[in-house]
């Protein structure tokens, strides 16, 4: 990528337009934004219109279908799962989007410095990457979070451990390719030092592509953290989360009580798909000439 020489306001201009066309030309991008919006808004107000208390018991309730009381029935201890699926949107949204950005940007730092450098300090991060990738990776999750404590905090710091190597390696052979281009060059002649020249002219130009990766990498957090509380090691009941009411409801798939997984299940798959499709509207922006 080279530099921009037009004029800054042609250059929104043109962003605005690719903007317009992302969404606008393309209805499953905006399909996709819309329904990430919805998602956005659930989890902040969630806590506030849900129309129970996501933690009260009434054994009065168990298991009840859904209904005009309960529109998605309750659990075992007959708790609204509405409520608690609108509150667990919150929670998930926010540890998938803290591990993405820990990540993001520790292993940004560490590829730029890695490609950047060269030597003995590339040698050190690739390493450091091979080794953490060596791992299958919700397995090292699982290492992680029980070594550490079952806590939203520690699920966070796994989830971004093991996404480490994608942003690294990402950004490692971007700065690579891009270090001994022409506006790099440039920017030297110019008087710029090797890290404003990383930080202020190479980097910002790898980072359209690799929000790409971030808004794939958000759905494979949530899944990621609900596999966690799916087997026991994520957050700790009873706490609203999607992962642990689908565990929780997993037992009565047999015996009728279809309710209790399928409408988490439903919220968990529908956040990782529309994720993906952010993913697709994002390379669309950050790659116009690739459209079709």
């Amino acid at each position: 990528m080279t530099v921009d020489a037009a004029p800054p306001a042609s250059r929104w201009r043109r962003a605005l337009k690719d903007v317009r066309h992302a969404l606008f030309e393309n209805k499953v991008t905006l399909f996709a934004g819309v329904l990430f919006l919805l998602f956005v808004v659930i989890g902040i107000i969630g806590p506030y219109v849900a129309p129970y208390d996501p933690l009260m018991t009434d054994a009065t309730a168990s298991l009840v279908p859904p209904s005009a009381a309960h529109p998605f029935g309750t659990d075992a201890l007959g708790r609204d799962i509405l409520s608690r699926v609108l509150v667990a949107t919150g929670l998930d949204l926010g540890m998938a989007a803290g591990a993405v950005a820990l990540a993001f940007f520790v292993g940004t730092m560490l590829g730029s410095l890695a490609g950047m450098i060269g030597g003995y300090v590339d040698l050190a991060i690739e390493r450091l990457m091979d080794t953490i990738m060596a791992f299958p990776l919700f397995v090292l999750a699982m290492g992680i979070v029980a070594a550490l404590g079952n806590n939203v905090t520690n699920i966070v710091l796994a989830t971004a451990i093991i996404n480490l190597p994608f942003y690294a390696r990402f950004a490692r052979a971007e700065v690579n390719v891009r270090r001994e281009l022409a506006f790099v060059e440039a920017a030297r002649t110019g008087g710029n030092g090797r890290w404003r020249t990383l930080f202020v002219h190479i980097v910002p130009n790898i980072l359209p592509t690799m929000m790409v990766q971030a808004s794939l990498n958000l759905g494979w957090a949530i899944l990621n953290a609900a596999g966690l509380s799916f087997i026991g090691l994520g957050v700790r009941p009873p706490t609203p989360e999607w992962g642990i009411m689908v565990s929780e409801g997993a037992s009565y798939i047999f015996s009728g009580e279809w309710w209790t997984f399928v409408f988490p299940g439903a919220a968990l798959v529908t956040a990782v798909f529309c994720f993906n499709l952010i993913g697709d509207g994002l390379r669309d922006l950050a790659d116009p000439k690739g459209r079709t």
